[in-house]
């Protein structure tokens, strides 16, 4: 049975920082030496995130300079618990606005909600983001609560499979899907290069979705197109597991990713695909549209290499790699939010990584 997303919304912080402005930052918090400093620019550069949101940022751009703005990061790193504060504080007031967005965008009240989904892997707390969401969107009390915790980029694929899960088991079920991260609140202090490149792509957003097993469009007149999630599927790459990790610290939680992510990735990535689509009875040239997550430029270009895609079907993937910044679990669901205004119809397969090496595929369905 599938499940049809009839809304979607996106959030990002009211404040941004510029590729500019968050290389002052890693000038005071990660520069050892004069030669680091000149290495930064040029890693930052690299990224091609142009503009990224933190929900730190006291003020806009034109007031004051980055250390103003960022006052949270200052000579000696914040601890996990002033980081975990910082995501209580928050997490739920962006949370709160890509849901309500998904609603109104869907044309559904509070009231339809059987199921509740919440996603992060930024930050941990309890009551959590589930029952704040609960309590400002006057949900049922008796509403299912799920939380999909610490699994990473990839992490709205996992809730998307849940959400299925749940339509499956019960026809009538409503589903809200949200993921929240606050990647801003993890910047790393000193000189480590993974930790460094870290820092460079990683930026705070929300989306949510809603979603249901009735295919009946909310409002056929709408301009844009209805997602479909057919089916769903998951890899894991062996002895790859020292790749990429995130981890909590003292300071923090941290991020491991080694360089050869791209290359482990683009081996394994097509004979599995070919695979799995092939299960599914469809070729992997039949995909009309692409939505890969941006966890950073050389991914990108790698499944582009690997899948021989024509860069052109990553726009919306680079563009919103551009605009935001890597905004982990929440970053695939803008991308299908962009490609549903854009894209001609047809299957659309979405991909995303994460610690493991793992990776997700969602095979939807967009349709007028």
């Amino acid at each position: 049975m599938p499940l049809t997303i009839h809304g979607i919304g996106t959030a990002v912080p009211a404040h941004q920082l510029s590729q500019a402005e968050a290389v002052h930052v890693a000038h005071r918090i990660n520069a050892e030496s004069p030669e680091q400093a000149r290495l930064m620019a040029r890693i930052y550069q690299k990224t091609k995130v142009l503009s990224r949101g933190s929900v730190l940022l006291e003020n806009d751009g034109v007031e004051g300079s980055s250390k103003e703005r960022l006052s949270f990061y200052g000579s000696e790193s914040p601890s996990t618990a002033q980081r975990m504060r910082a995501f209580d504080d928050h997490a739920g007031g962006l949370a709160l606005e890509a849901a309500a967005k998904a609603l109104s965008d869907g044309e559904l009240s509070s009231a339809a909600i059987t199921h509740l989904v919440t996603v992060s892997c930024t930050g941990f707390q309890s009551p959590g983001v589930d029952l704040f969401l609960m309590e400002q969107l006057e949900l049922a009390p008796s509403v299912q609560r799920t939380h999909i915790g610490f699994m990473g980029c990839h992490g709205a694929m996992n809730g998307l499979r849940v959400a299925h899960a749940f339509a499956e088991m019960d026809p009538k079920a409503v589903v809200l899907l949200c993921a929240v991260e606050l990647c801003s609140l993890h910047m790393a202090y000193g000189w480590h290069p993974e930790k460094v490149v870290a820092n460079a792509l990683f930026a705070d957003g929300a989306a949510a979705v809603v979603a249901s097993a009735d295919p009946s469009p909310v409002n056929p007149s709408r301009a844009y197109q209805s997602l479909v999630l057919q089916r769903s599927g998951s890899m894991v790459i062996p002895h790859s597991a020292d790749l990429m990790h995130w981890e909590i610290g003292d300071h923090g939680f941290g991020m491991g990713l080694s360089p050869l992510v791209p290359e482990t990735v683009g081996a394994a990535l097509l004979p599995w695909l070919r695979d799995w689509l092939n299960d599914q009875a469809i070729d992997l040239e039949a995909v009309n549209s692409w939505a890969v997550h941006p966890g950073g430029p050389r991914i990108l270009s790698t499944c582009c290499e690997a899948l021989s895609l024509d860069p052109n079907q990553l726009l919306e993937s680079r563009r919103v790699l551009q605009d935001h910044g890597n905004m982990s679990s929440a970053t695939i669901l803008f991308i299908l939010e962009r490609l549903r205004r854009r894209s001609t119809g047809g299957p659309c397969l979405a991909l995303a990584f994460g610690p493991g090496l793992s990776a997700e595929v969602a095979l939807f369905d967009l349709q007028h």
